[in-house]
């Protein structure tokens, strides 16, 4: 009986342990994938560790919480500022091209930083190379990129392998905050050493992995005998084109739910086409772009305002050394969040687990002003933390729903810049705050923004909701090669033709 039992015990952990990780497993084992997830994660530990280090060794030679917030700002804001144009760089003349040289200017600013910290210099001097710092290449989007170029016509894959993503990213964050936190009070030097080395090593993994590396725009362009702007005209064409396919589906559809005749329904068909194509969208932009982004500005708003509010609440209890590991609560739970989360097939719309998701942060961050002691936020982080990594691979999969596969690193790129800008604004906000009335101050000011933030995601909810219920445009050329043959590619023709022309009328202009 009691080996009966044992054996049940052990078969149903063994289903869970296939549930969860066998999907991982599989994606892992396609040739060359975990050496260059792996090393995207290795490459990307500047973002953990710089912002931390930067906060506590401005405190610990400064003195200054003002300036330790108007610092990070600066660099959040100079990435929100280089991360689109990274982006742009990287889709259109490839990875390693653009890596390269984006990693040796980050390697002279960290040490440039480091050396005038410890010498005490002007805080305008430290304004100056502080932007530099932002020199990181969008490692985090081009694995992404790699994968949805691998598996674009695998939806679940695509998903899953999103979240595999995510999964690696929060154990960056489950090692990096903590190990921040701990060698910065001990040694800024240490902490930027170990960093750098991070990023060499992790460069080395990534790039010179060369047969997952997707093609890059001048490359494609180049093997059709394309110029860069005939190529991208073709794509954004066959977007459009698509876009406009269904949205006359969608109109035969509700005309004829509404009882019309067979010439009204054809009717209302053909103005919804022609409304869509008479656009002439040449940009990534639209609506749903638009309010994922100004979502994405208000989640970075209050989480780094929460950040810097946190260390100093822990300041002040004498418990600095602990930061890393509160923050660490919030990574391990959204790591486990992120493996539940892309191993279960979700029936649910996305735009209802996006609502969910990002409301349980939200109203769970703004509860910190209500916190006494350290230990009880680092409860709320466990309790809420499952809905953080989830939160981004919602966005993750909205992003598939708004811009062409050959855009997609930008796109992705845009998505973190209003991110990373939201977090300036938040961490200066935070910090001036936390310098006239102390942590209580900076939480107050996190749970303005969280409730603002909530209410400002909540406007875009139409947008939103219709993003989720068009085509995903990563799969636009199967989707354009299993239409109608040679009449959807001389549409495509036509499109592109026109969009090219109306470029050089520009380019003229």
């Amino acid at each position: 009986m009691a080996q009966h039992r044992e054996h049940v015990v052990t078969k149903g952990i063994r289903d869970v342990n296939r549930r969860l990780f066998g999907g991982y497993a599989q994606l892992l084992k396609i040739p060359h994938t975990a050496r260059f997830t792996v090393g995207s994660v290795i490459a990307c530990m500047p973002f953990p560790m710089v912002g931390m280090t930067m906060t506590i060794m401005t405190q610990q030679y400064y003195g200054n919480y003002s300036l330790a917030g108007a610092l990070t700002a600066v660099q959040a804001i100079a990435g929100a500022a280089v991360g689109p144009l990274f982006g742009t760089l990287v889709d259109r003349y490839g990875q390693r091209q653009v890596s390269v040289p984006i990693i040796a200017v980050w390697m002279v600013a960290a040490t440039a930083f480091v050396s005038c910290v410890l010498a005490h210099v002007q805080p305008w001097i430290l304004f100056c190379i502080v932007p530099f710092l932002a020199a990181v290449p969008p490692w985090g989007a081009m694995s992404r990129a790699r994968w949805t170029n691998l598996l674009k016509h695998d939806r679940v894959g695509v998903n899953r392998a999103l979240s595999l993503c995510g999964v690696f990213d929060e154990a960056m964050w489950v090692i990096g905050n903590p190990l921040a936190s701990t060698l910065a009070v001990i040694s800024g030097v240490l902490t930027f050493s170990f960093t750098g080395a991070c990023v060499l090593i992790g460069a080395l993994m990534f790039l010179t992995e060369l047969t997952t590396e997707p093609a890059s725009q001048t490359q494609l362009a180049r093997a059709e005998g394309l110029t860069r702007r005939e190529f991208r005209a073709r794509e954004d064409a066959k977007a459009r084109l698509l876009r406009a396919q269904t949205e006359e589906r969608d109109a035969r559809a509700q005309a004829k739910s509404e009882g019309l005749g067979a010439a009204e329904v054809d009717a209302a068909g053909k103005a919804a086409y022609e409304k869509s194509m008479s656009g002439k969208k040449d940009s990534i932009w639209g609506p749903g772009l638009i309010a994922v982004c100004v979502t994405w500005f208000g989640l970075g708003a209050f989480q780094s305002a929460a950040g810097i509010s946190i260390v100093s609440f822990a300041t002040e209890s004498n418990m600095k050394q602990y930061t890393g590991f509160v923050f660490a609560c919030f990574s391990i739970s959204s790591l486990l969040g992120a493996l539940v989360y892309g191993a279960k097939n979700w029936t649910i719309p996305l735009w209802k687990r996006f609502y969910v998701c990002l409301a349980v942060l939200n109203l769970g961050i703004g509860s910190f002003l209500f916190a006494k002691q350290l230990w009880v936020i680092a409860v709320i982080y466990l309790f809420i933390g499952v809905c953080q990594s989830p939160t981004w691979i919602n966005g993750n999969q909205l992003m598939l729903h708004l811009v062409p596969q050959t855009r997609f690193t930008e796109g992705m790129a845009w998505m973190g810049a209003m991110n990373a800008i939201g977090g300036s604004a938040g961490s200066a906000i935070a910090g001036v705050a936390i310098d006239h009335a102390g942590s209580h101050g900076g939480f107050a000011v996190v749970t303005a923004l969280a409730l603002v933030s909530l209410a400002i995601a909540l406007c875009g909810f139409k947008q939103i909701k219709e993003s989720t219920e068009t085509p995903v445009l990563t799969e636009v050329d199967s989707a354009g090669a299993a239409g109608d043959g040679d009449e959807t590619a001389a549409q495509i023709d036509d499109v592109a033709r026109i969009a090219a022309e109306d470029a050089d009328a520009a380019a003229r202009g």
